[in-house]
């Protein structure tokens, strides 16, 4: 029988090893995991902003939804449950998440980020304030768990370019793209 992990296949899916490889593997190819349930530290640089000023308020959310974003994307993770994601992600962020929620399903193992903090720094805010391009250096402890056994374990700083926009009384995730570095 085979076993689909994602990017990969397994014969018989028996070999944990191989189940790990591909479950790490898929978290890398998303670049996404399970976190803490409390949101991360998050420090937030405006100074290479451009090509308008961010208001004051606009600062003060952007760090604090960015946090809850990917803290809301710990629980989805770590519990399989992409109904969890609408709060603050949407389009192709969403999308990418889902696809890793059923990656992880498939693989039969649950990955947890542990969330070291991020440093957050805007680089793009449109002229109407409808988007807002950012850089995250993401310290993180990436897990790998076969039910409650840890298999797999490393501390990383991941790097991202997130665009965010705003929804009704917060501000979303519309794209999480890690990069090898800035």
């Amino acid at each position: 029988m085979k076993q689909s992990t994602g990017p990969c296949v397994v014969q018989g899916g028996s070999d944990t090893r191989l189940r790990v490889i591909c479950a790490l593997a898929a978290v890398l190819a998303f670049s996404l995991g399970s976190f803490a349930a409390s949101a991360p530290s998050v420090q937030f640089d405006t100074s290479h902003i451009g090509p308008r000023q961010m208001e004051e308020i606009t600062g003060r959310n952007i760090p604090r939804d960015w946090g809850r974003a990917w803290q809301t994307m710990a629980v989805a993770l770590d519990h399989n449950r992409p109904d969890l994601l609408g709060r603050y992600f949407t389009g192709f962020a969403q999308q990418k998440l889902k696809a890793a929620i059923a990656a992880q399903q498939r693989s039969g193992l649950r990955t947890r980020y542990i969330d070291h903090g991020h440093k957050l720094a805007a680089y793009f805010y449109s002229p109407d304030g409808s988007a807002i391009e950012l850089h995250d250096n993401a310290d993180l402890e990436i897990q790998v768990l076969d039910g409650n056994d840890l298999v797999h374990s490393e501390r990383v700083t991941l790097h991202y370019i997130g665009l965010m926009t705003p929804a009704a009384d917060h501000w979303e995730v519309r794209l999480l793209q890690s990069v090898p570095s800035f």
